[in-house]
C-alpha cells in the first residue's frame, strides 16, 4: 500500500502541548474561520443554534436520591453549570424553586479553573454526602471533592484525590473504594487503575488497602458498594478489554468469589437474583438473552435461570431498569422501542404487562426509577419530529405528564421513513430519513443530503429529537439520514460482532450501500450528499474518504481515531484493541493498516473537500489523529480545514456557546459544499 510508512514524518503533532504543534494548530484554526465563520450570517446562525441549547423552557431531567429530584443545568446565565435539587412537588410546577447545591461558573472564577462537571456519587441510603467530580476544561480525568449536602459545602478535610482518570464509590460512611493514579505501576496500559483501595476517613490515601489488583493489559479494575438496605454486598472486578471483564463477590473478610459467567457476559446482583445479559451462547440461550438467577442459589452452584428477554431476527435488548419490586424492560425491533414491566412472582417465574404504547419509528426511555422505595418511574418518549414528552407514573397506579418540550424547528412538510439497503455481501441494512415529504404525489427532486453513521461499541442510534439538526440542518431544505450499520447494537450482539477487528470493513460496506440506496432512490446525488461522525464514527468518516470519495460531496470527521496502526500507543487507545485489533500483533497488523485512513491517504484520490474536528483537551481519542490527517491531506494537496477547540475533551465542547459554534461550522461546511449540481 503506498502512503505513510512507519517513518511517520507527523509524529511531531502528536505532542499535545508542544509549542510547535500548538503554533501549527493556530494556523489552521485561523484558516477555518476564514473561510466558515467570516460570512456576514454565521454569528447569528450559530446564535440561534444557542438558543436551542440555553432555552430555559427545555426539560430539566433529574434523578430521585430519596426526597428531592437532582438536575444539573447549564444555560446563557450559568455557562458552567448548576448542580441543584427540588422536591416533586415544585417540579410539577411551571417554575420550580430549585436549591442551588453548586454553582460551577462561581467555583471556576474563584478557583481560577475551567471547571467542567463530571458528576457526584451520593451516598446511600442517606443521601447526605457526595463524591464530587470535576474536570479541568472537559478532560476524562478528574479531580474529585467531597461535599456536603445539607450544607451545601466542600468537607474540609474530606475525601479529595488529584487530578487522574479515578474510580471512586462510596463503601459505607466513612469509606470509599478508589481506584487512582497511586504511581508507578498502579495504572493499566490503557492508562485507568490498575488496583481497587479501601481508603477509610482520616487516614492517607497511601495507607488505604488494597482489596483488588488487575493485570497491566487490562482497561481497567474496580469495585462497587450494593448498599441496597437488606442486601448490602461489595464486588470488585476487572475489565479483560472493551467486552470481556469477571466479577468477584468480596466477602467480609476480603475473599474473592467469582461470579461465574461467560466473560463476554454483563452481570450485576439485584436484591436476591442474579442478572446477567448474554453476548454469546450459555446454558441453551442465545446471546442477546436477559437471564435472571437466584443469587444465593447462584453462588451454590444452581444455574436455573429465568429468561426475561430472548432476541430474535429482528428484535433486541435496548435496557432495563429496576423499581422497588419490578423490572422495565426496553427492546427495539427493527431500531423502534418497546416498553413492558416484569414482575418476580413469589411463587416463581415473572409475569409481564405493557408499560405504555409508542408511536412508530420513535424511542422510548427509562429516565429514572426508584429502586430502594418505590414504584415511581420517569418515562420520556420523543420522535425524530416529535420532542420530548416527560411522564412520571407508578407501576400498577396512574401516570401524569410532567414536562412536554416545545417544538424547536419548524416541521411543515417534514416526514420520516424507515428504509434499507443491500449491503455487499447480502445484509439488510436500516435506516432513517427525516426530510421532505416524498410520498403520495409529493415527488421531489434530489437535495443536500446529510448521512451520519456510527457502527462499533455496540452503540444503537435510535430515533430522537435532535432540535440542532432541525435548526442547523433540516429548515433549510436538507435530509437528515441516520445509517444503523454493523458494529452497532440495533439487532443485538451478532449485529456487533459481524462488524469486530478484521470484519470492520463490514461496517464500511454498509455504510456505503446506505449512500448508494439514496442515490438510486432519487433522495440525492453524490455531490449533494455528506457524510458526518465523530469517534469511531470519524473512523468510519475517514473510510468513507479513503475508500469511496467518488459517494460524497463533503465529509465532516470528528473527534477521530484515524491512525489505527499506532492508535493503541495514544492515551486510551489500548482499551480499544479488542473493537479493533492489536497493531502489535502480526496477526492484526495487516488488517488494521488495511483500514486505516491516515495510511491509506493518496495525491491521486479524488477526495472530497474535508472538515476535522478535534479538542485539545480531549485524552480519550488523542487530537494527533485529526492534525496528522490533516497534516497529510494538505501535503497531498487536497481540500481540507481542521478546527481544534482549545478545551472540551471528547466531546469537543465544554459549554453551550462552545458547541453551537462547532455545529455552526459543521453546518456552515456542508452548504457550502453540497450544492445542487
Amino acid at each position: 500500500m503506498t502512503g505513510v510508512n512507519h517513518d511517520d514524518p507527523y509524529l511531531w503533532l502528536e505532542d499535545v502541548d508542544g509549542e510547535e504543534a500548538l503554533a501549527w494548530v493556530a494556523e489552521r484554526n485561523a484558516e477555518t474561520e476564514a473561510e466558515l465563520a467570516s460570512g456576514p450570517g454565521f454569528d447569528a446562525f450559530a446564535e440561534r443554534l444557542r438558543e436551542v441549547l440555553d432555552a430555559v423552557d427545555r426539560i430539566p431531567y433529574t434523578t430521585r436520591r430519596g426526597p428531592y429530584l437532582y438536575n444539573f443545568w447549564q444555560d446563557a446565565e450559568h455557562v458552567r453549570g448548576l448542580w441543584r435539587r427540588t422536591t416533586l412537588e415544585q417540579y410539577r410546577k411551571d417554575a420550580p424553586e430549585w436549591e442551588t447545591l453548586l454553582d460551577v461558573d462561581a467555583l471556576a472564577e474563584a478557583e481560577g479553573e475551567k471547571w467542567v462537571w463530571a458528576g457526584a456519587r451520593v451516598r446511600r441510603p442517606d443521601h447526605d454526602r457526595a463524591l464530587v467530580s470535576l474536570s479541568r476544561d472537559g478532560g476524562d480525568a478528574v479531580v474529585v471533592r467531597e461535599f456536603d449536602l445539607p450544607s451545601r459545602a466542600f468537607v474540609e478535610d474530606g475525601f479529595t484525590l488529584p487530578e487522574a482518570k479515578t474510580s471512586i464509590g462510596w463503601a459505607d460512611a466513612d469509606t470509599v473504594f478508589v481506584g487512582t493514579d497511586h504511581g508507578p505501576g498502579s495504572l493499566t496500559d490503557a492508562g485507568y487503575p490498575r488496583t481497587v483501595r479501601r481508603w477509610r476517613r482520616g487516614t492517607p490515601l497511601a495507607e488505604a488497602v488494597t482489596v483488588f489488583e488487575g493485570e497491566p493489559s487490562d482497561v481497567s479494575a474496580w469495585a462497587w458498594h450494593d448498599a441496597t438496605p437488606g442486601f448490602e454486598r461489595d464486588f470488585v472486578g476487572r475489565s479483560l478489554d472493551f467486552f470481556r471483564s469477571e466479577t468477584h463477590l468480596l466477602t467480609a473478610d476480603d475473599r474473592l468469589v467469582r461470579i461465574e459467567v461467560p466473560e463476554d457476559a454483563e452481570v450485576y446482583a439485584h436484591r436476591k437474583h442474579l442478572i446477567v445479559t448474554l453476548k454469546s451462547p450459555w446454558l441453551g440461550h442465545p446471546a442477546g438473552a436477559l437471564l435472571a438467577f437466584g443469587f444465593d442459589a447462584f453462588l451454590a452452584g444452581d444455574r436455573t435461570a429465568e429468561a426475561l428477554f430472548t432476541p430474535d431476527e429482528r428484535t433486541a435488548l435496548a435496557g432495563h431498569s429496576w423499581t422497588r419490586h419490578h423490572l422495565i424492560l426496553e427492546t427495539m425491533r427493527d431500531v423502534s422501542t418497546r416498553i413492558e414491566v416484569l414482575t418476580p412472582n413469589e411463587e416463581g417465574g415473572w409475569s409481564r404487562a405493557p408499560l405504555a404504547d409508542v408511536p412508530p419509528l420513535s424511542a422510548v426511555g427509562v429516565t429514572d426509577t426508584d429502586p430502594d422505595a418505590s414504584d415511581e418511574y420517569f418515562l420520556d418518549v420523543s420522535g425524530f419530529l416529535q420532542p420530548s414528552t416527560l411522564t412520571r407514573g407508578t407501576i400498577g397506579g396512574d401516570s401524569e405528564i410532567l414536562r412536554q418540550a416545545p417544538a424547536r424547528f419548524d416541521v411543515t412538510g417534514l416526514a420520516v421513513e424507515q428504509a434499507f439497503a443491500t449491503s455487499d455481501d447480502g445484509t439488510r441494512v436500516p435506516y432513517f430519513v427525516i426530510g421532505p415529504d416524498r410520498s403520495g404525489d409529493r415527488a421531489q427532486g434530489p437535495g443536500p443530503t446529510l448521512l451520519y453513521g456510527y457502527g462499533g461499541f455496540e452503540v444503537s442510534l435510535t430515533p430522537s429529537y435532535a432540535a440542532l439538526t432541525g435548526r442547523g440542518w433540516l429548515e433549510s431544505g436538507g435530509t437528515y439520514v441516520i445509517a444503523n450499520i454493523r458494529g452497532g447494537g440495533e439487532y443485538g450482539p451478532a449485529w456487533h460482532q459481524a462488524a469486530l477487528g478484521a470484519h470492520r470493513h463490514r461496517a464500511f460496506e454498509d455504510f456505503a450501500a446506505v449512500a448508494r440506496d439514496l442515490v438510486a432512490r432519487g433522495i440525492t446525488t453524490p455531490g449533494m450528499l455528506g457524510a458526518a461522525g465523530g469517534s469511531n464514527g470519524g473512523l468510519l468518516m475517514g473510510a468513507m474518504l479513503t475508500r469511496h470519495p467518488e459517494l460524497f460531496g463533503a465529509i465532516v470527521c470528528q473527534v477521530p481515531l484515524l491512525d489505527m496502526v499506532r492508535f493503541h500507543k495514544l492515551l486510551a487507545g489500548a482499551s480499544w484493541i479488542a473493537e479493533y485489533g492489536d497493531p502489535d500483533d502480526e496477526a492484526d497488523l495487516p488488517h488494521l493498516r488495511e483500514l486505516s485512513p491516515y495510511h491509506r491517504l493518496t495525491a491521486d484520490a479524488p477526495y472530497p473537500p474535508v472538515l476535522l474536528t478535534t479538542s485539545t483537551r480531549d485524552d480519550r481519542v488523542h487530537p494527533g489523529h485529526a492534525r496528522k490527517a490533516a497534516a497529510r491531506l494538505r501535503e497531498l494537496g487536497h481540500p481540507v480545514l481542521l478546527h481544534e477547540n482549545t478545551g472540551g475533551g471528547h466531546a469537543g465542547a465544554t459549554d453551550n456557546a462552545q458547541a453551537a459554534r462547532n455545529k455552526a461550522l459543521m453546518y456552515t461546511f456542508l452548504r457550502k459544499h453540497l450544492t445542487e449540481e
